[in-house]
């Protein structure tokens, strides 16, 4: 028993290892309420329901900051919500892109519940990954800040350009080597990922993947390349990895909920992807004005955070106001 208790007491990247399973007992407790009690049987989710949802997640991600804020102090507190909400909002533009990929493969609203679900395990796995990875160059290498720094302005600078381009799904390399690798159906089969059917040419029964799989996959795959950009963000306000990966993982988990309500009016946040781009220049121009002003207070982060999200969505909707109208 003493044992248990000093190995639960002990640290595990900085924070105590009890600290890490509680974190993941809410986290599984989560995915299981929502699989096993609320989605037990595969139905369409509608707007309504997808807002309230996403409520709940924020609820617990919120009420779980604040036991951050009450444990491990206010400064932890304050870079978790930034943590939290950069990445929120960093997700919201995921949704852009998972709408197209569900346009793309003729995905029915019946099934893409499913493929969020599965994606969003795979999330947990790869994001927890990359900030391992990240967290351990960071503590060998200080530099390592800077150029996540600096790709930051990059990609903000970059994200402001194209910010009306539109990805072409027919041409990604992922998609691309799928299809060249494996035996693809010509539609979907319900909603399984993989059927076994005959082979065209040998008429031999053998296994074949989906439209829903390859959905799956380069969800996968846009998730990966979306963490360049959120990770290193996080990494730039906090290097405390439990930190990084509890802010990351809340609010990726709501992402699944909230899709179903902002894929109903994804036209209304046109002009969101200017105020992120805008998000992603001040978190890494943040690392170079430390050598020169000092660093920048936590409670600062977060406020200009917040305050360039809320007026990028607040424009949109002013802006798109008209469309609104015509639509009703």
């Amino acid at each position: 028993m003493e044992y248990l208790l000093s190995a639960l007491q002990s640290d595990f990247l900085g924070t105590p290892t009890w600290t890490w399973l509680a974190f993941i007992g809410i986290v599984v407790a989560l995915l299981a309420f929502d699989l096993g009690v609320l989605h037990k049987e595969q139905r369409e989710i509608e707007v309504g329901e997808s807002l309230l949802l996403s409520a709940g997640y924020i609820a617990v991600a919120l009420v779980f900051g604040a036991w951050v804020w009450w444990y491990m102090g206010s400064q932890s507190g304050m870079e978790y919500y930034t943590g939290f909400l950069i990445e929120k909002s960093l997700s919201m533009d995921n949704v852009f892109v998972i709408a197209l990929i569900f346009s793309y493969f003729a995905i029915p609203r019946l099934y893409q519940h499913r493929v969020l679900f599965w994606g969003i395990l795979g999330v947990i796995v790869l994001r927890g990954i990359m900030i391992g990875l990240g967290a351990t160059l960071v503590s060998q290498f200080s530099w390592v800040l800077y150029l996540f720094g600096a790709f930051l302005v990059f990609t903000g600078v970059k994200m402001w350009i194209i910010a009306d381009h539109q990805p072409d799904l027919a041409n990604n390399p992922l998609l691309k080597f799928l299809r060249r690798r494996m035996r693809v159906t010509d539609g979907l089969r319900g909603n399984a990922f993989w059927v076994n059917e005959p082979d065209p040419a040998t008429g031999k029964i053998v296994r074949h993947a989906t439209p829903l799989f390859l959905a799956l996959m380069i969800i996968e795959f846009v998730d990966l390349v979306f963490a360049v950009d959120s990770v290193p963000a996080i990494f730039a306000i906090t290097t405390d990895p439990f930190i990084v990966y509890t802010s990351n993982i809340f609010a990726i988990l709501g992402l699944r909920a909230l899709y179903f309500a902002l894929a109903a009016m994804i036209h209304r946040f046109r002009y969101l992807k200017y105020a992120l781009a805008l998000v992603l220049v001040f978190i890494g121009s943040k690392i170079f004005l430390v050598g020169i002003i000092g660093k920048i207070p936590a409670v600062i982060s977060l406020t200009v955070t917040l305050s360039l999200i809320a007026g990028g969505v607040l424009f949109s909707l002013w802006k798109t106001r008209t469309e609104a109208v015509a639509t009703n």
